[in-house]
């Protein structure tokens, strides 16, 4: 592929990193003034995890992979957009939302192994206990999310305000963790090239 081709591509999911930053930006705006404060918190948690590329580029002059930063991004937006509705009028979108997000887990799982496997010699693991490793850091991670949610629905109802996490019932969880499996398996098979940037800048702060 040229360079051509691939600094084109590289504007263009800056582009949509943008696009999906300033709306999440105006929902942020739009949920405050409204006083809708739960959702308010998780649009702005979630438009805070998009700025974690740039304050790496600001303070460590590392920059990540612009597919990273799109992954990221619209893991995030997805999961900020579904709370909106979307959750409740599509059967399918809290599927594809755990599937996208869980793609982006899996690669936190997979550079935590890989930079500690990396700076220690005392550690080597075989690459099919790494495959291994990311579906069960993802499922763990499932669970401790699925919990967050109870937790978050239970103090939303407590105070009366709107609930930014919501559990549907035990057949929700059960498809979440499905489609969590999912979004591992796609990392582990396909998805590891492309963290090796990351896994270096990350062993060379640990030395």
């Amino acid at each position: 592929m040229s360079d051509e081709v691939l600094d084109a591509s590289d504007a263009t999911e800056r582009m949509a990193v943008r696009a999906m930053q300033a709306v999440l930006l105006a929902l942020f705006a739009y949920t405050l003034f409204r006083v809708r404060l739960g959702l308010a918190t998780g649009i702005g948690v979630s438009l805070a995890v998009t700025l974690l590329p740039a304050v790496l580029r600001r303070e460590y002059d590392y920059s990540m992979d612009p597919l990273l930063v799109l992954w990221i991004t619209l893991s995030v937006f997805v999961h900020t957009i579904g709370s909106l509705g979307p959750y409740d009028w599509f059967g399918w979108y809290d599927s594809v939302a755990h599937t996208v997000s869980a793609v982006v887990i899996a690669g936190i799982g997979y550079v935590t192994l890989r930079t500690f496997e990396t700076h220690s010699d005392e550690i080597s693991v075989p690459g099919e206990f790494r495959a291994v490793f990311i579906v069960v850091f993802v499922l763990a991670a499932g669970v401790l999310w699925e919990l967050l949610e109870f937790a978050s629905g239970q103090l939303a109802r407590a105070v009366g305000a709107d609930a930014p996490l919501a559990v549907r019932g035990v057949g929700d969880i059960v498809n979440d963790l499905v489609f969590n499996t999912l979004g591992a398996v796609i990392v582990a098979a396909v998805g590891t090239d492309y963290l090796h940037g990351f896994v270096t800048f990350l062993r060379r702060r640990l030395e």
